[in-house]
């Protein structure tokens, strides 16, 4: 049976900075990259306050900070980003309200590539945004 989005979302290994030995998705090779995991990008996005948005590019620079790395895997970044908001949109299925779910809208916007790949696609992303005056 596969995993759950909760299971994924708690299932990572811990962050970890690695020194790439090549370069990788535009990361010179000799950089400090973060690897982070879902529980840790849930927890930024949920201190996110209402009414406010950062960007990806802001989310992981201080994410990068935080571990003294100098990049976050750019790949992983999407894919914990789809973790957080689909655990998100369970929780709301599930009889949460909006509220009180991660308000992962407030980092994806509808034009970011992950926004097509999470089931509530941009136009959810587009209205959450709207009702919070981003």
């Amino acid at each position: 049976m596969p995993k759950t989005w909760k299971q994924k979302l708690e299932g990572g290994k811990r962050p970890h900075v690695e020194t790439t030995t090549k370069p990788f998705i535009g990361i010179p090779a000799g950089a400090k990259m973060l690897i982070s995991c879902p529980t840790e990008f849930k927890e930024f996005v949920d201190a996110i306050p209402a009414r406010s948005s950062v960007s990806v590019s802001e989310l992981k620079q201080a994410l990068a900070k935080r571990h003294g790395a100098e990049y976050v895997c750019p790949l992983t970044t999407g894919i914990f980003l789809r973790i957080v908001s689909e655990a998100a949109l369970d929780e709301l299925e599930g009889g949460r309200a909006v509220e009180e779910i991660t308000p992962f809208w407030r980092v994806i916007t509808p034009k970011d590539n992950v926004a097509k790949k999470i089931r509530c696609g941009p136009e959810f992303i587009a209205a959450r945004r709207a009702a919070e005056g981003l």
